[in-house]
């Protein structure tokens, strides 16, 4: 399966708390977003960034891809302080894994595990949302034997401070945004809490047991077995809905 297949998928969407906390739990990250980020504000603006720029490397035409490598660049060149740069690979490299290995995770709770071949090719060509932003490709790990290796290593770094708790408040609590945002954040809060893992779960201070969990089991049975049989069209709506607005 490339990660054409893969990633057109509307229900990776469901995946992007537990990205966003994954990388905030990497102090550099979490004040950088906690102190140039506008998730109050907007609390939809980081998501849909984010989303555009994965897509048009994806999906879009090289103008869109070279459009949204220059907005990235554009909102990265002020965040820098002593204590962070968003221009650092390190970081890119921490931000790309976040978001492959949701993807990788919530597609396989969804439709079952990829084949080695697939997933092989997938992970190959996850390395473009990292050397997109300017990390270079041998930063990238090799295969997935050594990406396993590179993120438990640092799932064992990861501090969860006030900062990024403060932004996960912001991020999971929205107080402003339209009224389909809020409606839906119930149940988005159970499944970024299920998909964390559990250490980070406890730092930052989601709600979780028996019960919680057997809500967060039941969600992705009912999702796995409705989502595959709905149109590819209704499957694709967000992909599709982004590249057409990044134009």
């Amino acid at each position: 399966m490339p990660l054409i297949d893969l990633g057109g998928e509307g229900v990776l969407l469901a995946g992007g708390g537990r990205a966003i906390l994954l990388q905030l739990a990497d102090p550099a990250i979490g004040h950088a977003v906690a102190e140039h980020s506008s998730f109050a504000a907007d609390p939809l603006r980081r998501l849909r960034n984010t989303l555009t720029y994965v897509y048009a490397l994806v999906f879009g035409t090289p103008a869109q891809v070279a459009k949204v490598t220059a907005m990235v660049h554009r909102a990265h060149e002020p965040v820098r302080s002593a204590r962070y740069d968003a221009a650092e690979p390190r970081l890119q490299l921490w931000v790309a894994a976040t978001l492959y290995d949701t993807a990788t995770v919530l597609h396989a709770r969804i439709f079952g595990p990829l084949s080695d071949a697939d997933a092989d090719e997938v992970y190959r060509e996850y390395a473009v949302v990292g050397t997109a932003l300017g990390m270079p490709p041998e930063l990238w790990p090799p295969d997935r034997e050594a990406f396993r290796a590179y993120w438990d290593s640092r799932l064992a770094e990861l501090r969860v401070d006030d900062a990024a708790r403060g932004v996960c408040r912001q991020l999971l609590h929205p107080k402003t945004g339209p009224f389909w945002l809020r409606a839906v954040m119930p149940a988005a809060r159970l499944v970024t809490a299920g998909l964390l893992p559990a250490e980070l779960r406890t730092a930052y201070g989601l709600p979780w047991g028996a019960r919680r969990a057997r809500r967060f089991d039941r969600f992705l049975r009912v999702t796995a077995f409705a989502y595959p049989r709905l149109p590819r069209g209704i499957r694709h709506w967000p992909k599709n809905h982004y590249l057409r607005a990044l134009g």
